[in-house]
């Protein structure tokens, strides 16, 4: 962990271009519902509610082989030290820093071309970083995926995602699972969809690590179209994300659901537009402020507040979608709405009205209320 200095990125003289890295706001104390998105705390719920979960989660947690994990990384990956990847190790300390982590979880470079990173672990989180993405992004984009890392460790989304990685790849092949293949199948879609979900969430972590918007969509420009940054541009890319959301017809809406079923990550280009949404709103201006949620206050939060807050995350959602099958569902909801309105009216008509009764006598009325009306009308 990096001293008390208040600089949280490296101030070594002897880096290329001899340039110290510039000073980072730190947050002490702060909890991770500071930067959760509202889908991943409501798609958490939903799991958790799922039937046989529990019973899954339970068995598993003593089945999966977390030490041999541990021993595979060590034996052959390179732990990230002072020794070995010190760049990284820096960054790692400095994550933790920012983020008030207390203890800096171990990191490993696995040699794969693919880029990508993970967070997994039972007890305690191990960080894994492919080749492909460490020889992939500079400094300031490797630290965004750092704090990315880091901000799973922190939320505790470690847990799930070696549960989801020992169910993908053994469970299937086991028949002796107890709630069978159809069961693991629901909790594998439900982990999947939660997992895409907690992947906004570690970009916004990302972002407070980082602290340099362009640097993060840089990095998600990479991963998407490779180590062509002259080739490339941030705002071209942020149009394709919203050519994606309101392209094509209802046919296209279902191919984007069915597309994004097998994956583990949300597409890129909704990555980047989520992150630049979130870093414009009212919300990261307050955190960046130093007004946040602190991890002292998590056990006195309302289950109920969070689950209120992430339906109306959804709703909004819906309501602002350019998806023809979200505005479709909107039309549906208002369509609905009025449909009910008109129907209770025409009802209230039929069943109130006639000029045999007197106001008041039969049907509900106050004197000087017409059918339909409402006081004060």
């Amino acid at each position: 962990m990096t001293g008390n200095t208040g600089n949280t990125g490296n101030t070594d003289e002897d880096r290329p271009g001899g340039v110290p890295s510039r000073r980072r706001r730190r947050f002490p104390g702060i909890s991770s519902r500071a930067y959760e998105h509202p889908a991943d705390r409501s798609a958490l719920v939903a799991l958790r509610k799922l039937s046989g979960f529990d019973a899954v989660f339970k068995t598993l947690s003593g089945l999966l082989p977390e030490r041999s994990l541990r021993l595979l990384y060590l034996s052959d990956s390179v732990r990230v030290s002072d020794a070995q990847f010190s760049h990284l190790n820096d960054m790692l300390r400095d994550a933790c820093y920012v983020l008030d982590l207390d203890r800096v979880p171990p990191m490993y470079v696995t040699q794969d071309p693919v880029p990508n990173a993970m967070c997994v672990g039972l007890d305690e989180p191990v960080i894994v970083l492919t080749t492909g993405l460490v020889e992939l992004l500079d400094e300031e984009e490797m630290r965004a995926v750092i704090g990315h890392e880091v901000g799973h460790a922190l939320s505790g989304h470690a847990v799930y995602r070696t549960v989801l990685l020992f169910l993908t790849n053994v469970a299937l092949k086991v028949a002796w699972i107890p709630l069978g293949n159809v069961a693991v199948m629901a909790i594998v879609t439900a982990l999947r969809e939660w997992f895409r979900k907690s992947e906004l969430s570690a970009d916004r972590a990302g972002l407070l690590v980082g602290q340099d918007l362009r640097a993060s969509m840089r990095g998600l420009m990479k991963i998407a179209g490779g180590n062509h940054l002259h080739e490339m541009n941030v705002d071209a890319f942020l149009a394709q994300a919203d050519e994606y959301e309101k392209a094509g017809d209802l046919r296209d809406s279902v191919l984007k659901i069915l597309n994004v079923l097998p994956r583990s990550h949300p597409f890129t280009t909704v990555r980047a537009a989520e992150l630049k949404k979130w870093s414009e709103s009212r919300d990261y201006q307050r955190l960046m402020d130093g007004h946040y949620p602190r991890r002292s206050e998590d056990k006195d939060t309302s289950v109920t507040d969070s689950f209120r807050e992430s339906a109306g995350h959804y709703a909004q959602t819906v309501k602002d979608s350019k998806d023809p099958l979200f505005k479709l569902v909107g039309d549906i909801a208002g369509g609905a709405g009025d449909l009910a309105g008109d129907l209770g009216g025409r009802l209230r008509t039929v069943f109130g009205g006639g000029a045999a009764k007197e106001p008041g006598k039969g049907t509900g009325e106050k004197p000087g209320e017409g059918p339909g009306e409402s006081p004060g009308a």
